[in-house]
């Protein structure tokens, strides 16, 4: 579902929509920090997608990419697949992300401490963890989907960043 708000309110050649693979956002931004030092790596991911690959959370806190920000946006459901509740509302997203060392870890639940947050965030070494707390999007349905293909997604991400 981020994919596709992305793709809705700004495409750029920069953005690399994860369509159909929930969960691995983190990982394949992990890949790209550690190739692209010197490029900042914003990952946008949402509760539902975290909750799949935990992992990721462990391997980030420690190998520590500097320019690593992600950013979760926290609804308590899995958007994309009919919005069956997640656990987020039950455990600490920020503290296992704490955990995992992080360097910096932040939750944010209204849009001026966002606008703050980012500015502080992206001005800091990393990897930074910034928490968004959303409501539920009962307009889902409404949003369309990435009208390219996986393989031009593919390509033109990997010019853009090359």
């Amino acid at each position: 579902m981020i994919s596709r708000e992305t793709f809705l309110i700004r495409d750029r050649v920069e953005n690399f929509y994860m369509i159909g693979s929930m969960g691995l956002a983190s990982s394949i931004g992990l890949g790209i920090a550690l190739n692209k030092s010197s490029r900042k790596v914003i990952i946008f991911d949402g509760d539902g997608n975290l909750l799949m690959n935990l992992g990721s959370l462990t391997m980030i806190g420690a190998l520590r990419p500097k320019n690593f920000l992600h950013i979760v946006f926290d609804n308590e459901v899995y958007a994309s697949t009919g919005s069956q509740p997640t656990f987020s509302d039950k455990i600490r997203l920020e503290d296992i992300a704490k955990s995992a060392r992080y360097a910096c870890v932040k939750k944010v639940t209204s849009t001026e401490v966002l606008r703050k947050e980012m500015v502080n965030l992206l001005e800091k070494e990393g990897p930074s963890f910034l928490l968004v707390k959303i409501s539920k999007n009962d307009r889902q349905n409404e949003i369309g989907r990435v009208t390219y293909s996986p393989e031009h997604i593919k390509e033109r991400f990997m010019s853009a960043i090359n």
